[in-house]
């Protein structure tokens, strides 16, 4: 299947597409008219990142600000995909649309795409006809640690190498192509990270500030250099960079993150190497060992913190990932 195919086989009835829309992301529909209307909404996994493929001819698409203000509260429903701890890269992979994001109004034609904070409220209009998108969703937190600062959202015209890279990861996992050999998922998302970096890389003039954007890296640099260590905490990183613990953070927090959850996704993203070796070599590691090599004193908390990034315990953690 093509990207401007339109795969009528899969497209379902009106008031299945809304509801499997408002459950994914909160998006409300305006001008649907159930004799005319032709769409579908398919969720898929690219390399353990969310993703939802999604086409339809409706007009205007919202998602309010009341929804950013109860997406996964107790008052509100609680959706599956997309909410305010993540990103969206949209992708238009046919058709014409705009989105309105941020007082912004912005026009996408096929190949381009945008990078949306789903905190704030987004209008997606569409041309007359089936405009399709996809939506990969990528976890705040990490996204920022990995890039080191806040992105920058926006539109990013197709032509680039970064774009048709991403493009072509999209197609792939859409035209369910034949698998490359195995790769591990994390790594790929590193790939996807950097892909991002490349095409939604802030102006000079934004970044927070020369100096404390080579300190950040510095600080990073020290992290990765010394996260073995089981003393290893913010107040110990401080003091080795020379700055208080109160600095410390709020270069953190103005990038999206903390000290410690920076701290723990290199530990765990080290301990997910050598899970991944264990299996492949089949030797015999003891679990508890190779917690303590990445800096954890508690192999409880190390396999509780393991479970709420990988989704399973370091027993199960496979050698390659299965598609």
């Amino acid at each position: 299947m093509g990207t401007n195919d339109v795969p009528a086989l899969v497209t379902t009835p009106g008031d299945e597409w809304i509801s499997s829309v408002q459950l994914a992301c909160a998006h409300e529909p305006s001008g649907f008219d159930p004799e005319t209307f032709v769409g579908w909404s398919c969720p898929f996994s690219l390399y353990g990142l969310e993703a939802l493929d999604v086409a339809c001819n409706i007009p205007r698409i919202d998602r309010a600000r009341r929804h950013t203000r109860l997406d996964g509260s107790d008052d509100g429903v609680v959706f599956q995909i997309v909410g305010t701890d993540k990103y969206s890269v949209v992708f238009q992979i046919a058709g014409k649309s705009a989105i309105d994001h941020g007082d912004t109004l912005l026009n996408l034609e096929q190949g381009d795409l945008m990078l949306v904070d789903p905190a704030r409220p987004i209008a997606v209009l569409r041309e007359p006809g089936v405009a399709r998108h996809v939506a990969l969703h990528l976890p705040r937190q990490q996204l920022v640690a990995h890039l080191g600062y806040e992105p920058r959202c926006g539109l990013h015209r197709r032509g680039t190498a970064a774009n048709r890279l991403l493009i072509q990861l999209i197609t792939e996992a859409l035209e369910e192509r034949e698998p490359a050999p195995a790769v591990p998922e994390n790594h790929m998302r590193l790939v996807i990270y950097d892909l991002l970096a490349a095409a939604f890389a802030p102006d000079e003039h934004r970044l927070i500030s020369a100096y404390s954007d080579k300190l950040f890296s510095r600080i990073c640099s020290l992290i990765r250099a010394r996260f073995a260590d089981p003393e290893l905490t913010a107040s110990v990183v401080a003091a080795e960079a020379g700055i208080s613990v109160r600095y410390l953070q709020k270069l953190f927090s103005a990038r999206g993150t903390t000290c410690s959850y920076f701290i723990s996704s290199v530990r765990l993203d080290y301990a997910s190497r050598i899970l991944r070796r264990r299996a492949l070599l089949g030797n015999d590691e003891l679990l508890g060992q190779i917690a303590y090599a990445c800096g954890f004193l508690d192999y409880a908390h190390f396999s509780r913190k393991f479970r709420q990034r990988f989704g399973h315990p370091p027993s199960g953690h496979p050698a390659t990932i299965a598609r």
